[in-house]
């Protein structure tokens, strides 16, 4: 397996298939999509959780649910209450702006659109942006409600313009305050240009796309606002990605790429969950504290194991999943804000995350075990602790672990620019931590 990390061609192509997903998705609904195009093209075949499942040793399954979450697995040669299982977790959410639902509304000359932060977003990253919009409309069909992809294709309709410095002297030395409400609102059109129906706008972008929604039957849309911009790299070696939505669709584009590496069935069921709602606490029935997971393992232990009523108890007792959420990497502009000897840096591999207040659900035996999958493929670990007078972020791994009562260890690559409209992060990463999870599915 060392040889994943030191062949330099997959280095690189792993760095562009990760632009390549990100720029494929552009919502939760489009990277769920773009997941399962990449499973099915692999021999992953789709089940139905209202169907009874038959899975057999050695398929490759997966599972959607609220179409912003999937879970696959390959199923291993071994009943899971004698094999356990290896999972990676990661989500497919990001913070952003979403439209609200009576959206729509002129102000001062302008059609502007209504929208909620969604996460902890960077506010000040969204101004002076191209916008676009994507996401789910759901609209009659055939007289059923059907639900569709949409996305304006990189089309700039929205913009959230600043303000003039000549109109706040004081903003580069008081710092800029804004109010979400007030200040985060899009423009999409000018009044005088006429008037502006957003079902109208629907409508006809599905019809660019052959599906036929009319305007009065869009029942209800979830819709995000999106950076136009492609994913790019820069740096004097190209050393750099730039990208929108890294955290965390480069975890769950390392997942679900070592998945698929797999040459065949292991001894163990391995698998990847990609959750939806982990930037706003992961409450709700296709996020870490639900129970799409544990439906799963559950449902997998009984048509392939023993039939034992404590079969998935057995199977998580011997059973990782690795908690796969970006790192903060060193600002070289704001080096006070880290702890001084837990400082992960930019192209220097995967970080454990540990915090002994279960932010992160590592501890020394994760810390242990994920050190020497990394050795197994010559990458060297780095360590991330946040400062002891500042707050800690978190991940799905506690929660993971408590639901489930699984051993957890959570990682992350090193990145910049955390929640920023355009975020950071190194091109040698991406290779590093797809060569560690496929050495942990192996």
């Amino acid at each position: 397996m060392s040889s994943v990390k030191a062949d330099p061609a997959l280095t690189e192509e792993a760095a562009q298939d990760l632009l390549r997903f990100i720029d494929a998705s552009p919502t939760p609904f489009h990277a769920v999509a773009e997941a399962v195009r990449r499973l099915e093209a692999r021999g992953f075949r789709r089940l139905d959780e209202r169907e009874a499942w038959s899975v057999h040793p050695g398929d490759k399954v997966y599972v959607v649910r609220g179409d912003t979450s999937v879970a696959a697995f390959h199923v291993g040669r071994v009943p899971p209450e004698r094999g356990g299982f290896r999972l990676v977790g990661a989500h497919t959410d990001s913070p952003n702006l979403r439209v609200k639902p009576r959206a729509p509304y002129t102000r001062a000359g302008f059609h502007q659109l209504g929208v909620e932060v969604y996460g902890g977003v960077l506010w000040h990253t969204w101004l002076d942006r191209d916008l676009s919009l994507a996401g789910r409309v759901v609209g009659l069909r055939d007289g059923r409600p059907a639900h569709h992809l949409v996305d304006f294709g990189r089309r700039p309709l929205l913009r959230i313009p600043s303000l003039a410095i000549h109109l706040h002297r004081q903003v580069n030395q008081d710092g800029l305050k804004l109010n979400p409400q007030e200040h985060l609102v899009p423009v999409l059109s000018l009044e005088r240009e006429g008037g502006m129906e957003l079902s109208a706008l629907l409508s006809e972008e599905l019809a660019r796309t052959g599906v036929t929604v009319a305007k009065e039957d869009v029942l209800g849309y979830d819709l995000c606002l999106y950076d136009v911009q492609p994913s790019t790299r820069s740096g004097l070696r190209g050393e750099f990605l730039h990208a929108p939505r890294l955290d965390n669709l480069a975890s769950s584009h390392a997942g679900l790429s070592a998945l698929l590496a797999m040459p065949g069935a292991a001894e163990t069921t391995c698998g990847v969950v990609l959750y939806d709602h982990e930037e706003c606490g992961s409450r709700s029935m296709q996020g870490a504290s639900g129970p799409l997971l544990r439906d799963c393992l559950l449902r997998l232990c009984a048509v392939q194991g023993e039939g034992r009523a404590d079969g998935l108890q057995r199977a998580l007792a011997r059973s990782w999943l690795v908690s796969a959420d970006m790192a903060h990497a060193l600002h070289p502009n704001f080096v006070d804000k880290h702890e001084p000897r837990h400082q992960p840096l930019l192209g220097n591999g995967p970080v454990i995350k540990m915090n002994v207040n279960q932010s992160y659900a590592t501890d020394g035996e994760g810390w242990a075990f994920f050190t020497a999958l990394c050795r197994e493929v010559g990458v060297t670990p780095q360590h991330f602790v946040t400062r002891t007078d500042l707050a800690c972020g978190s991940t799905i791994g506690p929660i993971s672990a408590g639901e489930l009562g699984v051993r957890t260890v959570d990682v992350g690559s090193p990145m910049l620019s955390m929640h920023s409209i355009r975020e950071m992060a190194a091109a040698s990463d991406v290779g590093a931590m797809v060569a560690v999870l496929r050495r942990f599915f192996a």
